[in-house]
């Protein structure tokens, strides 16, 4: 992804500002269907939940629709659920993270120094015994 892109919000998590920021400086963001199927339910329930005001919500949805449109998004194929199916080398790892860490796995097939961004300390694990580099990394959120 290049620079321009629009700016992220913080969305009141940790890292936030951190995890924008590398987004903001990837070359090329590579992610699953599935990333924006979470952020759009992220923002209904936020709702449902009268955590957010519709008109916000529908705000930040442009932003990150407007965001992950310079995105390469996978499709949940064939070999992604394949992989998804079966054990990871660091357990447990939840349904969903598993779509996502066998859609790193794929991707890596066509960028070989394919990153993984994450904040979830089981997933970080499975990539780091892949053998991703890990952003942000250690240091950065102070492990």
């Amino acid at each position: 992804m290049s620079t321009d892109s629009v700016p992220l919000e913080r969305l009141e998590q940790d890292y936030g500002e951190l995890i924008a920021e590398r987004l903001a400086q990837a070359e090329l963001i590579i992610s699953s269907d599935l990333t924006l199927i979470e952020c759009d339910r992220v923002l209904l329930r936020a709702v449902t939940l009268n955590e957010l005001e519709e008109s916000d919500a529908a705000h930040r949805q442009a932003r990150f629709n407007a965001v992950a449109a310079r995105w390469t998004l996978l499709s949940l194929d064939e070999e992604i659920v394949e992989r998804a199916r079966r054990r990871f080398p660091a357990e447990p790892i939840r349904a969903v993270d598993a779509i996502h860490l066998a859609s790193a796995v794929v991707a890596r097939k066509a960028v070989p120094d394919l990153a993984v961004l994450t904040l979830d300390r089981r997933v970080r694990t499975a990539a780091d015994v892949f053998g991703f580099s890990l952003l942000p990394t250690d240091a950065e959120l102070g492990l």
